[in-house]
C-alpha cells in the first residue's frame, strides 16, 4: 500500500491556510470585527468558557462592538474576561449589554500588528513546508518498497512542489491584504 496520498497533502496544506486566515481575522484593524473577541475566555459557572458561549457578539457600527450577555449575573465575569484578554478595549456597561468602542490605532501599534501578520504567515508557510517534506518522504519510501518507479516519484515530487507553491502564494496574498488593511485603516 503506497504511503503517498496527494489528497491528504492538499487537505493538510489547505488547513494551514485556513488556520492563517483565522489568525489574521483575530488581528485588530481599525474596524470592529466580531472575531476580535474569539480569544476571550470568561470565568462563569465555575469554569473557563469562551465568550461566544455566554454572550452574543455583534458589530452594530463600524467602530463599535456590542456584547449581549445572556445571564445578567455574568456581566462582571465577561467584563473581566475582556479586560484580561489584553485587546486594548475598554468595556462600558449599558444594562445587560457591554459596549466596546474601537479606539484609533497608533502608527507604532499598526506596525506591530503588520509584523504579527507577517509572523502568522511565516508560521503557516512553515507548516506547509512540513507537509511537503512529509509527502516527499512518503514518495521516497514508496520508491524503496518498489511500489512506484523513479519516474513516478519525480513526477509526483513536481506535483507536490506545485501544490506547495500554490498554498504558499495564498499565504502571502492573505498576509499582504491584512497588512494593507492594518496600515490603511
Amino acid at each position: 500500500m503506497a504511503k503517498f496520498d496527494k489528497a491528504d497533502i492538499e487537505r493538510r496544506m489547505a488547513g494551514a491556510v485556513e488556520s492563517l486566515k483565522g489568525d489574521l481575522g483575530g488581528l485588530r484593524t481599525g474596524r470592529a470585527n466580531v472575531t476580535l473577541l474569539d480569544p476571550v475566555v470568561c470565568d462563569v459557572y465555575g469554569a473557563h468558557m469562551p465568550l461566544n458561549q455566554v454572550a452574543t457578539v455583534s458589530a452594530p457600527e463600524p467602530r463599535m462592538l456590542t456584547v449581549q450577555v445572556w445571564d445578567k449575573a455574568n456581566m462582571a465575569a465577561v467584563e473581566k474576561g475582556i479586560a484580561y484578554a489584553n485587546l486594548g478595549l475598554n468595556p462600558m456597561i449599558d444594562g445587560q449589554t457591554l459596549r466596546l468602542p474601537m479606539p484609533d490605532l497608533t502608527e507604532d501599534r499598526r506596525k506591530e500588528l503588520a509584523k504579527l501578520a507577517g509572523k502568522y504567515a511565516e508560521n503557516a508557510k512553515i507548516a506547509i513546508r512540513n507537509v511537503r517534506r512529509d509527502g516527499m518522504e512518503a514518495l521516497k519510501e514508496d520508491e524503496k518498497k518498489k511500489e512506484i518507479g523513479e519516474d513516478d516519484r519525480k513526477r509526483s515530487e513536481d506535483e507536490v512542489q506545485k501544490i506547495t507553491d500554490k498554498f504558499v502564494a495564498e499565504c502571502d496574498t492573505a498576509a499582504e491584504a491584512k497588512e494593507k488593511e492594518i496600515m490603511t485603516q
